[in-house]
């Protein structure tokens, strides 16, 4: 981006120079983030972290942790990825996005500080959010980890607790292809005597070892803390505290129960009638997001086996008279296995090619589902959404998922 002046006030201007200057989009590794961070004074902000890392169920863990700490009267960051529609949604500043000139006066301190080192896309972003919340004094940062954990940029702060919400195969090439290499990288924001929520319920061993090597104080799902489902309510329950009642909602309620965890072991505390109402009220753009009626298009980010599992579950547990999915996916996804679980509850597929790098196409997905229930492949997810709602009937279920990409198309349009 040749023509970039750093003096610009386009946050868009500024996104492109940033893809622009670091050759790949993801590059493994602390040194030189956290040499710079060191250099802006970013490493040690005022407020207690929280650093949340897992296969899925990050982004809701955070955003239930956050409102049950705003609800205390305390002050919140949180730092999410990836953006669905706008940059702006990647820090909340206590619950709300913040305007362009925010993000840019803090990607521009980023890059004078950063001298003649080469930064990633992801790591501009991490210090930049670091930078924001160090500008609002909060009380509490709330990190999610991008990618895996021991060597992802933000793991290069100490946070006062740790979380895992969940260990699945993901970013194989990445984090590796077994549950036990993908544990050890998760594990691997851990530090020495730290205070460690699990909501993970079968842990790998790397996990725990790496936990007990560090002599970390750690609370595992299952053993110090769990949840019950009552029909309508649920009731979350821990070796000293038990909250009833709780309302049923699209989010998982294992990351809500994870999040009442590691809430408690920051010390803090609300009325149960509070924590209801925090509960119920607690929602996250693509994650079972409904966006119409008559019929019901539902869209949600899920793009691996274990998030596909909930995904099916959830629509298992519906009564629409059928069920028609748009689906796109990402080519390095584990799209036959995804596809497997959820396909059982799905009536007829409407497979989309899906604009970027690594995009699948349409065709390549549609091999792994029965012939029988294949609609069409389509160009776009836009074209795969308007026939299916032309087939749909009023009391059907329309599902969107696959890929933020997939969702962040659908909510563009």
């Amino acid at each position: 981006m040749s023509n970039f002046s750093v003096q610009s006030q386009s946050l868009n201007d500024w996104l492109c120079y940033l893809e622009s200057i670091h050759p790949s989009d993801i590059e493994l590794g602390l040194s030189r983030v956290k040499k710079v961070a060191e250099q802006l004074g970013l490493l040690a902000p005022r407020g207690k972290i929280v650093l949340v890392a897992g296969t899925n169920g990050k982004g809701s863990t955070c955003a239930f942790l956050e409102r049950m700490i705003l609800a205390t009267g305390a002050t919140t960051g949180v730092f999410s990825s990836p953006h669905i529609i706008r940059y702006n949604e990647r820090v909340r500043i206590n619950g709300l996005e913040l305007a362009d000139n925010y993000h840019v006066d803090a990607l521009r301190y980023v890059n004078h500080g950063r001298g003649d080192t080469e930064l990633t896309y992801f790591e501009f972003n991490t210090l930049a959010a670091l930078k924001l919340m160090s500008d609002h004094d909060v009380d509490y940062l709330i990190l999610e980890v991008g990618l895996g954990g021991r060597l992802d940029s933000t793991n290069i702060v100490d946070a006062d607790v740790a979380v895992i919400t969940s260990i699945a195969l993901d970013h194989q090439a990445w984090l590796g292809d077994t549950v036990e290499q993908v544990g050890f990288e998760k594990a691997g924001i851990f530090r020495a005597n730290q205070l460690v929520v699990c909501g993970e319920p079968n842990p790998p061993n790397s996990l725990q070892n790496h936990a007990q090597q560090l002599n970390c104080q750690i609370a595992y799902k299952g053993q110090d803390f769990n949840f019950r489902v009552d029909n309508d309510s649920w009731t979350w329950h821990s070796t000293s505290n038990t909250k009833s009642s709780l309302p049923n909602t699209k989010l998982p309620m294992t990351n809500a129960a994870t999040a009442i965890a590691v809430f408690e072991v920051l010390n803090l505390s609300l009325n149960e009638q509070t924590m209801r109402q925090v509960i119920a009220n607690t929602g996250l753009p693509g994650r079972l997001q409904s966006i119409a009626s008559s019929p019901e298009v539902v869209l949600d980010v899920a793009h691996n086996p274990q998030a596909g599992e909930y995904l099916a579950h959830w629509v298992k547990q519906q009564t629409f008279a059928k069920v028609h999915c748009v689906c796109a996916m990402l080519g390095d996804k584990d799209s036959e296995s995804t596809l497997s679980v959820v396909a059982p509850q799905i009536d007829h597929w409407y497979f989309a090619d899906l604009d970027c790098a690594r995009g699948a196409k349409g065709k390549q997905l549609a091999n792994h589902v029965a012939t029988d229930t294949v609609a069409g492949c389509y160009s776009s997810v836009s074209d795969a959404l308007v026939e299916a709602k032309q087939q749909a009937n009023p009391d059907d279920l329309i599902l969107v998922f696959g890929s933020f990409f997939t969702v962040s198309e659908v909510l563009s349009h």
